[in-house]
């Protein structure tokens, strides 16, 4: 009988387990509408942050500003080559832990969506397949193959058992709502023909086959069969729709900025514009979109692709790439994203009514028969602002832009006026660094190691062709030496010894260094928009035997495109010599010898750990093939850190053994296509907003905090083209001042519209500042005025009309305070100018 009694007591006890495991599971389906979770349709406003391009101990900071933020999910792509980096062999540590980034999600209370892929695109090297999958015997990518379908299921497969060993899908209490699998896949298919349609479908079976629970979908798929969701990308998607009525309008790329790459302006979108688009979306029936990046993040390691995408992943983002708050763009989206939600309950109860209220004027109208409306006023012209009357009452409406109505009546949000801080972010230079004022200081805490010229490796091999690279080094570095010899006695040659002749190298790309007889004497490079890389340099040759080596590099492999996968590198030819007198001799089929990779990479001398390391009195400099070595001890605080590069030229940086990535500081953006601001208004691209023209692409490297020690950090360096070590310093990255600008025509906060009539009546627009960091303060007002001030962060400007006032105000109000808030008003200020509309602007520093 105790027997019996204890049975039914473990089974009892087994019971609730399982009920306790399973009660926060959620049903997720979707209609024509809108996802549904536990049979609620959402309106969703999710950000992309993709979890090796930062580190796990950024992970909760990151995610917890996007939840105070507004968002409600986190969107992250799955990287195939970084997990599988050797076929059959799984890496899902540090930075690469899935599972602990998805849980991290999950501890703040959002939910994710789990962009498998497996291609990615992502600027990420090969589009995030690994490069072995290359030599599979008789794969195709992307198509109809069956090598390549049975590695792509393995994967997938490999990731969607991960999750559900975690119970990390929503079906199991987890925070995963959807899935997605392949990847723009529509922008690049008709040269697959038959082929790549059914490699769709087959895609698409197979991963409703894995049975997460949760919808899948495909973005820039127009014929993703069912019940796959095909999705938009893009700066806007506001006119999209999707293949079938019976699927949400859904939004997976809303493009917050643009990549930036070596040799290009760094690119940025304004607020207004992405406010615009989104309150479009969500006016014409979208119920989710998400902001491809909310954080860009590091291309660390070998990871950026393109080719010539930069280290830096910053992507105008509304994190910046150090962690960082961006302003005013993080903010102004945030009270989006309140007005938007305050209309859920009446997007996600019925379809927008859309109409004409005059040229470029649009009304999208959500009613209920149970009394429950939303309104969005657009104006799509790009010029010129407009009255309209809509309901009775006169609205105004600045060009490209949107104002929200919850109650169709009353505005609480347009997308022109948003109220937001703006932030002036600085890099402050540290001491002591390893910066020096003069060339020659901190000589003896360098050490170096010369990379051989040319052939200098056991396992170096001969073949009478030029080789293409990726087939040859199959990435497993960026380098890979030609070397020929010839004679200048030789009769083909038909040249004399110290005769002048012109070599002619056509590559590729992506960047080529030759050296003539172990000496430098030409570099060239291609560019995002040409990879190739076609060089005639001026040689003298020797009497008897001349050496010429090619150092052919790769800047990441290509990773978009139709059949991208066999775009190749190197130098395939011609390689010519051309005599004074018209002759020409094509040395491309001569004997031909390679090496793979370099000495410096096969000792491992990144680890900074080597034998080979030289120490002494003078330290070479603005030479090409060095690698470099100090020691430093961190800076002090927990600001993020950056290394800048000034002063060298082109290689790859380690801190503690860890790759922070390629450098280029001398790769300089064209001198023109900046502008000193960008009009907002009008379809943008991603060169219509630029700056940092005739500028280094990218001076400035994030070092992650967690990678360092308090003291006794190891930094290496090799340098490809020549520069100077001793002139890198750290800086921190830090907030210089803090800015608001708000008129007293500003609609009321948005957090105020659900309070009563008589607080709302009584209220004001407010100008609101809040330091960054949750140990900072306000220390200083450098600015404040109210009247008619103009200018932007850091160059405001007294107007005509101005308030006696205003500073010993401010400051009063805000000094020695975390954050502050002043009404924008008369009642607060004074009235300086009767009858006309007055604004408040402060500048404040936060310390």
């Amino acid at each position: 009988m105790a027997v019996r009694k204890f049975v039914t007591l473990f089974l009892f006890v087994l019971i609730l387990g399982v009920v306790a495991m399973t009660s926060f599971a959620a049903t997720v389906t979707y209609d024509h509408r809108a996802l549904v979770i536990d049979g609620k349709r959402r309106v969703l406003v999710s950000g992309s942050i993709h979890y090796p391009r930062s580190t796990p101990d950024m992970w909760p900071d990151l995610i917890q500003k996007s939840k105070d933020g507004g968002l409600d999910v986190i969107e992250t792509y799955v990287f195939w080559n970084i997990h599988e980096p050797v076929r059959n062999q799984y890496d899902f540590e540090g930075r690469k832990d899935l599972v602990k980034f998805v849980k991290t999600v999950a501890d703040a209370g959002l939910y994710v969506h789990l962009r498998i892929g497996p291609y990615v695109c992502a600027e990420w090297n090969y589009g995030g397949f690994p490069v072995w999958l290359h030599f599979i015997p008789g794969i195709k990518f992307r198509t109809d193959n069956a090598p390549f379908k049975a590695e792509m299921q393995k994967f997938t497969t490999k990731i969607v058992d991960l999750m559900k060993q975690n119970n990390l899908y929503a079906s199991q209490g987890g925070p995963i709502i959807l899935s997605q699998i392949e990847n723009e896949y529509g922008n690049v298919d008709a040269p697959y023909g038959a082929a790549g349609k059914s490699y769709i479908k087959w895609a698409a079976n197979m991963a409703t086959s894995l049975n997460t629970g949760v919808p899948w979908v495909m973005c820039q798929q127009a014929d993703a069969p069912d019940p796959i969701i095909n999705t938009c990308n893009g700066f806007y998607c506001d006119q999209w729709e999707p293949n079938s009525d019976k699927k949400p309008k859904m939004w997976t790329e809303n493009w917050s900025g643009w990549f930036l790459q070596f040799g290009g302006a760094v690119p940025y979108r304004p607020s207004e514009d992405i406010g615009f688009a989104v309150a479009r979306f969500y006016q014409r029936g979208g119920t989710f979109q998400n902001y491809y990046m909310y954080h860009g993040g590091t291309n660390f390691d070998r990871t950026a692709g393109g080719p010539f995408i930069s280290t830096s992943y910053d992507y105008d983002a509304p994190l910046d790439e150090y962690g960082l708050v961006r302003q005013p763009k993080w903010g102004y989206l945030k009270e989006l994203h309140k007005a938007i939600k305050l209309c859920e309950d009446a997007m996600v109860a019925t379809d927008p009514t859309i109409t004409s209220l005059g040229s470029n004027l649009e009304a999208g109208v959500y009613k209920t028969g149970s009394g429950l409306c939303c309104a969005f006023l657009a104006n799509v012209d790009s010029h010129s602002d407009a009255t309209v009357n809509f309901n009775g009452n006169s609205y105004h409406l600045p060009a490209w832009s949107v104002s929200i109505l919850p109650d169709c009546k009353n505005v609480v949000l347009n997308t022109a006026k948003v109220n937001s801080v703006s932030t002036l972010p600085t890099f402050n230079y540290q001491s002591p660094s390893i910066k020096a004022d003069s060339s020659d200081a901190f000589p003896s805490d360098w050490s170096y190691v010369t990379e051989p010229v040319g052939i200098s490796k056991h396992n170096a091999f001969s073949k009478a062709k030029l080789l293409e690279q990726i087939n040859t080094t199959a990435d497993v570095s960026d380098y890979l030496w030609y070397s020929l010899s010839i004679d200048s006695g030789d009769d083909e040659l038909s040249l004399h010894d110290g005769s002048q002749t012109t070599l002619h190298v056509s590559s590729l790309g992506h960047a080529l260094r030759v050296f003539i007889n172990g000496k430098l004497a030409g570099s060239g490079a291609g560019s995002n928009g040409n990879r190739k890389v076609s060089l005639d340099i001026p040689i003298t040759l020797v009497p008897g035997k001349n050496k010429i080596d090619l150092l052919s590099l790769t800047v990441g492999l290509q990773n978009y495109g139709s059949f991208f996968d066999i775009e190749g590198a190197g130098i395939t030819g011609p390689v010519q010599l051309k005599g004074a007198n018209g002759s020409t001799i094509d040395l491309s089929s001569r004997q031909w010898t390679y090496q793979i990779g370099l000495v410096g990479e096969d000792l491992g001398l990144s680890a900074g750990s080597s034998s080979q390391w030289i120490s002494t009195s003078t330290l070479p400099k603005k030479q090409p093939l060095i690698w470099y070595k100090t020691t430093f001890d961190a800076p002090a605080g927990g600001s993020p850190l950056a290394l800048d590069f000034t002063g060298m030229g082109k290689g790859e940086a380690w801190v503690n053994g860890q790759s922070i990535g390629r450098f280029w500081p001398t790769y300089i953006a064209p001198s023109s296509g900046c502008t000193s601001s960008c009009d907002y208004r009008g379809s943008f691209n991603s060169n219509k907003c630029l700056k940092n023209c005739g500028q280094p692409s990218q001076t400035m490297y994030h070092v992650p905090r967690s990678w360092l020690q308090p003291s006794g950090n190891t930094l290496v360096l090799f340098e490809e083209s020549g520069g100077d070590p001793t002139q890198i310093s750290f800086a921190t990255r830090e907030v210089a001042s803090l800015c608001s600008h708000v008129s007293e025509s500003q609609p009321l906060p948005v957090d105020l519209w659900t309070a009563d009539t008589e607080t709302r009546r009584k209220s004001r627009p407010t100008l609101l500042l809040e330091c960054p960091s949750p140990h900072q303060v306000i220390s200083s007002i450098r600015f404040a005025s109210f009247g008619t001030p103009h200018g932007t962060c850091g160059r405001f400007n007294h107007g005509k009309c101005d308030s006696a006032k205003a500073l010993t105000i401010v400051q009063k109000a805000c000094i020695g305070l975390k954050s502050c808030s002043l009404s924008v008003s008369v009642d607060t200020f004074g009235d300086p100018c009767i009858g006309v509309t007055k604004s408040l602007a402060v500048e404040a520093s936060c310390s």
